[in-house]
């Protein structure tokens, strides 16, 4: 496996990103996150999604922190200052969940509040279901875990296309897409820094293809056996969707509907808010996140 590693110099004086650098082994490739907040608090883990990295968290973290809770943004394989596999079909949803619960494991992480947005959502539902005991809470902004029963939307249809034959891949013109409060080209240059060569975007250009869209996708069978435990859930689980996301849209209803622990919650839609909800609103997704750490 070829690996790819972006310079140290890429990420020197991003906005609003200040944090230190922290690294963890996992299967010979490292893994980069960043955290604020007392060391021996209990983690609130800061899962980001497609194709952006931990700088999604940057106004989030500093609030939950603030508030005495241990907040904790890792780079998922492919992203941010994680290494990077330079082939499509090095990554696999089997293997990012294998990444993502290796990292845990090392880093020690128990009595986790999972805050999670897209493929942050699938990736961490699934570690949800695999390892339930780690886990004492879940705030879903923006995100699902797909089986394959349900057709996709169009609009995602398009964006898997785009994905696997647009000759370019403007990665901040995407995130900028998903958004609907404008941002300027510090921004842009921010989400842009991980990935300046074509061979660096293999993870962002594998994950739409990877997310199940027909009920025998190879990972289909393990989303359903995570649906079982999610569907015993009587841990606290709240949801906090965008009013403007075409992706995910209302399946926040099904969350409620599916899962014991989201029973009597405060759920919320946050207006002004597009797919990247981190991006146009997160300060008020902090707030909400604070307050029901408080609450439960």
């Amino acid at each position: 496996m070829e690996i790819y590693r972006t310079p140290d110099s890429r990420f020197i004086d991003l906005p609003g990103y200040d944090f230190a650098p922290r690294f963890t082994e996992v299967d010979g490739l490292r893994m980069h996150h960043v955290e604020a907040g007392p060391a021996t608090a209990a983690p609130v883990l800061l899962l980001h999604g497609e194709p952006t990295w931990s700088f999604l968290y940057r106004t989030m973290i500093p609030p939950i922190a603030a508030a005495g809770h241990r907040a904790i943004a890792p780079d998922l394989v492919g992203f941010g200052r994680s290494d990077k596999p330079t082939r499509v079909a090095d990554y696999s949803f089997a293997r990012h969940v294998g990444w993502m619960s290796e990292w845990i494991r090392l880093n020690e992480l128990h009595d986790i509040t999972l805050v999670a947005q897209d493929w942050g959502s699938l990736i961490g539902l699934r570690l949800v279901g695999e390892y339930p005991e780690r886990f004492s809470r879940v705030v879903m902004a923006n995100g699902f875990l797909p089986t394959g029963d349900r057709s996709p939307p169009l609009a995602f249809k398009l964006w898997q296309a785009f994905a696997r034959w647009s000759p370019v891949f403007p990665i901040s013109g995407i995130v900028r897409a998903g958004c609907r409060q404008r941002f300027g080209r510090d921004i842009g240059r921010a989400y842009d820094a991980p990935f300046p060569e074509r061979r660096a975007m293999a993870g962002a250009r594998a994950f739409p293809r990877l997310v199940p869209t027909r009920p025998d996708d190879p990972s289909a069978a393990a989303n359903r056996a995570a649906w079982t435990v999610l569907r015993k859930w009587n841990k606290p689980f709240l949801t906090a969707f965008a009013t403007g996301d075409p992706i995910f849209g209302r399946l926040d209803r099904v969350l409620q509907a599916e899962i014991p622990g989201a029973k009597d919650q405060p759920h919320c839609r946050i207006s002004g808010a597009g797919h990247f909800i981190q991006e146009d609103r997160g300060e008020e997704l902090a707030q909400i996140v604070v307050d029901f750490l408080a609450r439960t």
